[in-house]
């Protein structure tokens, strides 16, 4: 068992697949990370942006328990480091909201600000995949965990939540 965290503006009891969200790195899922410091700014960031619609909206993250065992059952996709396979997947998830790239858990590094800029780049041929991964290999890039299906959600137990 692992502690991972969701960043958000109310505590998530009951994760669900997220499919409204366009272009996202490993395509529809519930995001989370074990860096509880990036699902704070994850959750500053989502608060930030909805209060333009509700204000007074506050951050929060919600906690939980991860039976990590459940990478020996499920069908799991890892990458520790970004490779040509991890950059062609965050490529198609984010080009086509409609990919399926069929694991239940996708986990890997995270395509945001300048890593994102690079994708974007690879994305719309304009830089080629060899040169992009140079260039990520001076990047600090965190790490998320994803979600993908209903069975996979199974294996998260809530703990708590924090509001910032």
């Amino acid at each position: 068992m692992i502690e991972i965290y969701h960043g958000s503006t109310l505590a998530v009891e009951r994760p669900q697949i997220i499919a409204s969200e366009y272009g996202r790195d490993f395509g529809v899922g519930f995001y989370t990370t074990d860096i509880k410091e990036q699902a704070i700014r994850w959750a500053k960031r989502k608060a930030r942006l909805a209060q333009k619609r509700t204000p007074g909206a506050t951050a929060a993250i919600s906690v939980y328990a991860f039976d990590d065992g459940c990478y020996e059952i499920l069908r799991c996709c890892h990458f520790p480091e970004p490779t040509a396979e991890w950059l062609d997947m965050v490529c198609a998830c984010r080009q086509d909201r409609a990919y399926a790239h069929g694991y239940d858990i996708v986990t890997g590094k995270i395509a945001n600000d300048n890593v994102g800029e690079t994708v974007s780049y690879v994305a719309q041929g304009v830089m080629r995949r060899e040169d992009a991964l140079e260039r990520l290999k001076f990047e600090q890039i965190n790490r998320q965990i994803c979600f993908c299906t209903p069975i996979a959600l199974t294996y998260l137990k809530f703990i708590g939540h924090e509001e910032f």
